[in-house]
């Protein structure tokens, strides 16, 4: 029985204000309770085990990479809203399809794979990678060197269709990822920001390769090249616990600014898809009181071609213009539990935010709303 209706009304007007705030308060209250998140992080050190990485002037990738990814967990696995979690803590290999396999499992909201780079030149400086087409020689070149670990790797042949010395093996990664481009690449920028600020180190900019560890992750991720290996000094100053403070210092101040932006922009107790304001966009042509049931499984401004190697091997995916951005959608059935059903498989394909849409007579109607009229 509600509190109200318990007590016995009187004229005491300050008593019932003071009996209303404090359901109001508690409403608040319970409603902040529900909106908290633990965001989970997932530090990736490059190379390990039988895989040293690139060895300029005798430093190790591997062991540089691990010790910055362990600083950068320590820093921020201090915050209460956020879960570390290692692709691996020690000197072990670990394949590709693996590491991005453990980020798809914990229902990671970051991936940020750590390494360092090399060059016949006396080049250095720091970059950050996200996944995308080589916009150049020397870009496929680093994720080509990445990449070759594969070749370490047993059965990879089986893991992988996928050439690390082809560049068309490239065409059509970067869209997979598509949707969580932009996260990618504002993590990317802060990064990039952070080591000339603070580090002040020279920064070689934001790029996209195509790098398969990326490829196999299904959220916002970025690779970090902290320097080369190849120049005396720089290299010098990577393998040194000063250099690798640093910079690991500089990577979880970004880690945690990104993670800020996502408190401001998520709430995680909406149980249902609420209609974009004028998506009356016609889908099909249907027969009267028609109810359709579709799957969303991306937004994005970028027209993409909807072929299946576009979309992790899903076929018939439908592509719809609302407004500035085109809508792809998958499956079409009258049937709820059919829908369901199909959802599932989406998910298990790593879109983890792909959720069931409604038409009726080609108008997009609420879940909710379709299931009250069947």
């Amino acid at each position: 029985m509600p509190l109200l209706t318990r007590i016995k009304f009187t004229n005491n007007k300050k008593l019932l204000l003071l009996l209303i705030s404090c359901c109001f308060l508690f409403g608040v209250n319970h409603q902040n309770f529900a909106q908290k998140k633990i965001y989970t992080v997932v530090l990736d050190a490059g190379h390990g085990g039988h895989d040293p990485g690139n060895i300029g002037n005798g430093y190790r990738e591997k062991n540089i990479a691990l010790k910055t990814a362990l600083e950068i967990g320590r820093i921020i696995g201090a915050k209460k809203d956020i879960r570390i979690v290692y692709t691996r803590n020690k000197d072990v290999f670990i394949d590709l399809w693996k590491r991005g396999n453990i980020a798809n499992d914990v229902k990671a909201d970051l991936f940020v794979s750590i390494h360092c780079d090399s060059h016949t030149s006396n080049a250095y400086g720091a970059g950050t990678f996200v996944l995308g087409l080589h916009a150049n020689k020397r870009n496929f070149e680093v994720a080509k060197r990445e990449n070759s670990v594969i070749l370490l790797e047993k059965d990879y042949k089986q893991n992988y269709k996928y050439d690390p010395n082809s560049p068309e093996s490239i065409i059509g990664l970067s869209l997979l990822q598509e949707e969580n481009l932009e996260q990618s690449l504002l993590l990317a920028s802060s990064i990039q920001n952070n080591f000339i600020k603070k580090n002040k180190r020279k920064s070689r900019g934001v790029k996209q390769a195509g790098f398969v560890v990326l490829f196999q992750t299904t959220m916002p991720s970025v690779l970090v090249e902290l320097g080369f290996l190849t120049n005396k000094k720089e290299g010098r100053y990577l393998n040194s616990k000063n250099g690798q403070k640093a910079m690991a210092k500089s990577i979880a101040s970004s880690i945690t600014e990104y993670v800020n932006q996502l408190k401001l922009n998520t709430v995680d107790i909406i149980s249902e898809e609420i209609p974009v304001v004028g998506e009356t966009k016609k889908i099909e042509t249907l027969k009267t009181d028609t109810i359709l049931f579709k799957i969303q499984i991306s937004s994005s401004k970028r027209k993409i071609a909807t072929k299946s190697y576009n979309f992790k091997g899903l076929k018939n995916v439908e592509r719809v213009k609302v407004q500035s951005y085109y809508k792809y959608y998958y499956g079409k059935t009258s049937n709820y539990k059919n829908i369901q059903s199909l959802l599932k498989r989406v998910k298990k394909k790593g879109y983890r935010s792909a959720f069931i849409a409604a038409f009726k007579n080609g108008d997009k109607i609420s879940v909710k709303q379709a299931l009250k009229t069947r």
